[in-house]
């Protein structure tokens, strides 16, 4: 895998992803319109799920500490880590986030937030004892860098519209007759099955489109960390030891789980498997970066 350049590859994400996520909002229209079959209920249909993507965006940094266990971390409990943020923080221009952690000598981390109000870093107790200096400036700034580039708050939109279609296609198979017109449920079949088969697909198209702003979030977290600390090797030798020991016993939620830096149960190497992981194979993450190096 040749390394293109950080600032190529931040356009090139960048581009990819924008035009990624203005097909949710599309999605959803075309399976309003299509499972519905009446403007009304796609009407309805539609302002429940700025109901549900408003409510959901503006909770969610609650609901994944809660998920994920975490705690704040004060300063006075740990300096090493303020002082390694508040150093990367103030070679960017910015303000620190929040710093949150999970006791689990596990080693993974992950960011949050979609403010300045709510961005928060949460590293595990585990990746804290066990990185030195630099492989834990390394995952600090990958972090930094998913704050940076508001990938969290893109996250959490993507995340949101899935469990939109989701209920969707739940709701159009638990409710077969739901949809159809008229008092003949035999000659609405073909409707029904139609309708159930466009809510299976838009449930299925969304999980890939949320997968591949994933995927390439996490390159872009690579680069902008490798750009940040001039140090991509150090980065690259932090996740070979993540890759070690990266299950955090408290995640259960996959939807949670994927927030994380590096997501096992989701990083499937083969092709197929790959268009439905939330994370590149770590492998290729620490080639790319020690190509780089």
């Amino acid at each position: 895998m040749k390394y293109v350049g950080i600032q190529q590859q931040i356009r090139s994400n960048n581009r990819k992803t924008v035009l990624l996520l203005l097909l949710f909002p599309l999605l959803l229209i075309v399976l309003a319109v299509f499972v519905t079959r009446s403007v009304q209920l796609a009407f309805l249909l539609l302002c429940g799920s700025v109901i549900w993507f408003v409510v959901a965006y503006f909770v969610h940094s609650k609901l994944i500490q809660k998920a994920t266990a975490s705690r704040p971390l004060s300063r006075q409990e740990n300096m090493r880590v303020y002082n390694l943020l508040e150093n990367l923080c103030i070679s960017q221009g910015m303000n620190m986030p929040k710093v949150n952690i999970i006791d689990d000598d596990s080693l993974n981390a992950f960011a949050s937030g979609i403010n300045e109000e709510t961005f928060t870093i949460t590293l595990s107790k585990g990746i804290i004892a066990k990185l030195n200096d630099e492989e834990l400036e390394g995952v600090i700034a990958h972090e930094l860098s998913h704050i940076i580039n508001r990938d969290v708050r893109l996250l959490i939109v993507s995340i949101v519209f899935v469990g939109i279609f989701a209920f969707i296609s739940e709701m159009a198979i638990r409710n077969i007759g739901f949809f159809g017109r008229g008092n003949n449920k035999k000659n609405n079949l073909p409707t029904i099955l139609i309708a159930i088969v466009i809510a299976v697909l838009a449930y299925v198209i969304a999980q890939l489109l949320h997968f591949a702003i994933s995927r390439k979030r996490e390159y872009l977290a690579d680069a902008g960390a490798a750009e940040m600390t001039k140090r991509p090797y150090a980065l690259a030798s932090a996740l070979k030891k993540v890759a070690g020991d990266p299950y955090i016993e408290a995640v259960e939620r996959r939807d949670v789980a994927q927030l994380f830096m590096h997501n096992p149960q989701l990083a499937k190497k083969d092709f197929f498997g790959s268009l439905f992981s939330t994370h590149p194979p770590i492998e290729k993450r620490i080639e790319l970066l020690e190509q780089y190096a």
